[in-house]
């Protein structure tokens, strides 16, 4: 049966079917409901996972102060993310500034905004005259949120080089419109992946191993609930088909889940198999 650290994945799976055919499931896999989460606890178990960088914009779309908050003490949070945190810019749907509390709570931590100031050439100019990876990432600390569109025309006037497009790229809240630009071939695609950039659809269909993929999700119900939501949609159809109310899929779904090499759809898709063979 599950581990206690499976029981999570465990209960983002249930999630997705009838709640009286879940509650059967609980019983026969002997796990209770699940506990009611914390905001805190969820960004600490994110943390511990190694969750893919793209949750970090995903919490920050919810344009939450507390939520914000939590962004920002994660551990891989850079920087030019905390300058636009503290500057209360917006990276959902919401329009005017957000409020950004004048105290925190975490001992020691001043909420002084980072200094990065563009380099001698300006911002676009700093860009341009990127000749490496490191130096590109440095030039690519200056930009902010509000400074994209500018990026975005200086590199449709004249293309940016290559470095530089590739700093940009791997910053999370680049728009996914401009990451476009940058590149589309796989070997582009890849090196996003493997530098946690990722979209919902992706994560569900190849992110490995599948029971961290899952626990993501489900602590994510509680810090990106949109985009877990979109994860959810992708994933109940195939879990309705090969698990469903069926106890035999599930017990064997909790043999397959440790050490599971494949993707959370082959995971799901082997549970149902193991009780027709």
């Amino acid at each position: 049966m599950f581990r206690p650290h499976d029981v999570p994945a465990v209960h983002f799976l249930l999630s997705l079917i009838e709640p009286g055919h879940a509650s059967r499931v609980r019983r026969h896999l002997r796990i209770g409901k699940p506990a009611r989460l914390s905001a805190k606890h969820a960004a600490w178990q994110l943390d511990r996972l190694d969750a893919p960088r793209s949750v970090l914009l995903w919490m920050l779309e919810r344009d939450d102060p507390a939520t914000n908050q939590l962004v920002y003490h994660q551990a891989r949070t850079d920087d030019p993310l905390k300058r636009d945190i503290l500057r209360g810019l917006p990276f959902g749907t919401a329009i005017a500034p957000l409020p950004v509390p004048a105290r925190c709570e975490q001992r020691n931590c001043a909420h002084t905004e980072p200094d990065l100031p563009p380099g001698p050439h300006g911002l676009i100019g700093g860009l341009r005259e990127a000749r490496t990876l490191r130096s590109a990432r440095a030039a690519v600390r200056a930009v902010s949120k509000r400074d994209w569109a500018t990026v975005a025309e200086a590199d449709r006037r004249e293309p940016l080089p290559g470095f530089a497009r590739w700093a940009l790229a791997e910053r999370i809240d680049c728009p996914p419109e401009v990451r476009t630009r940058f590149g589309s071939h796989r070997k582009f695609t890849n090196r996003l992946r493997a530098a946690g950039i990722v979209e919902p659809r992706e994560y569900v269909e190849l992110g490995r191993p599948p029971e961290d993929v899952l626990a993501v999700l489900y602590f994510g119900t509680k810090l990106f609930p949109h985009r877990a939501g979109e994860a959810a949609a992708l994933l109940a159809p195939l879990v309705r088909a090969e698990l469903g109310a069926n106890l035999d899929a599930w017990a064997a779904l909790a043999d397959l889940v440790p050490g599971f090499a494949g993707t959370v759809p082959e995971l799901v898709t082997a549970g149902g198999a193991a009780t027709r063979e």
